[in-house]
């Protein structure tokens, strides 16, 4: 299949080497930052990719220096975007993720935060280099971790180690997301790829229907876990939206000074 189309319209770019494909978010001078062509190509690539009988693993990788910053504060809405294609829009990506029949795997090589946390953990195996941080950055722009975030931290860590993370805007090392179970494997810089690609080519090599089954038959729990939290989170994200403090949180990102909280 011609994924071209991706590079060109949607800064993703796809390489498909002995059946893995490398998908590349590819927006280097804004850290891959996801602006609005971007998320409607993540819509979009993983149902295709998943289905290419010529792919046997999806590797997802940023260009470096990052991994993905989130959403691009300047690039992300579209001005005839409706509450109701937010809600489309992030609900078909988490659940093209959990429904993609190609093995996903991350290579967390930077600075993986808000949206792009929610990108690299609803991956099925996670490695993630000793210098990358990650963190769901949501709330230290005034906004509830509804893209994902809500769904996915529990999941991974408990809801205690989730809680801590979400409501805090914190990020994690590299060693310590190993550590607390975020991620699988915590790699040396230079191994990363290689670490990552390794592993896809071991999948590639099992028996395909029985790998890929094996993931959708668990990932019905990430699916009920969807079922159960997406929705309102993303209510309450659009909530959030707007008010006095995530106003004072834009305004002080863009003037580059610490923001003054109203508290409510």
């Amino acid at each position: 299949m011609d994924y071209s189309r991706y590079a060109d319209d949607h800064h993703l770019v796809v390489e498909i080497e002995d059946r893995i494909a490398t998908l590349r978010m590819n927006r280097p001078e804004k850290r891959n930052a996801v602006n609005w062509p971007m998320h409607r190509g993540l819509e979009q690539i993983f149902r295709e990719l998943g289905r290419d009988p010529d792919v046997g693993a999806i590797i997802l990788t940023g260009a470096p220096p990052a991994f993905c910053a989130g959403g691009d504060m300047q690039g992300f809405n579209n001005p005839d975007e409706r509450p109701i294609d937010m809600f489309r829009g992030n609900r078909d990506l988490t659940w093209d993720m959990a429904a993609c029949e190609a093995p996903l795997i991350s290579a967390v090589n930077g600075p993986a935060t808000g949206l792009g946390a929610t990108l690299a953990l609803m991956c099925d195996v996670i490695f993630m280099a000793e210098s990358a941080r990650i963190g769901d950055t949501h709330v230290n722009m005034g906004l509830v971790a509804g893209d994902g975030g809500c769904v996915i931290w529990p999941l991974l860590v408990g809801p205690h180690i989730a809680k801590e993370y979400l409501m805090s805007g914190q990020l994690m090392d590299g060693p310590r997301a190993a550590e607390a179970g975020l991620v699988n494997h915590c790699v040396p810089d230079a191994e990363l790829m290689d670490r990552a690609r390794e592993y896809a080519q071991l999948l590639n090599q099992r028996p395909q229907p029985a790998v890929r089954w094996t993931k959708l038959a668990v990932n019905k729990m990430l699916q009920n876990q969807l079922n159960m939290v997406m929705d309102f989170s993303l209510g309450a994200e659009l909530l959030s939206s707007g008010t006095p403090d995530q106003l004072e949180s834009v305004a002080a990102f863009f003037e580059k000074r610490k923001p003054k909280f109203s508290g409510y």
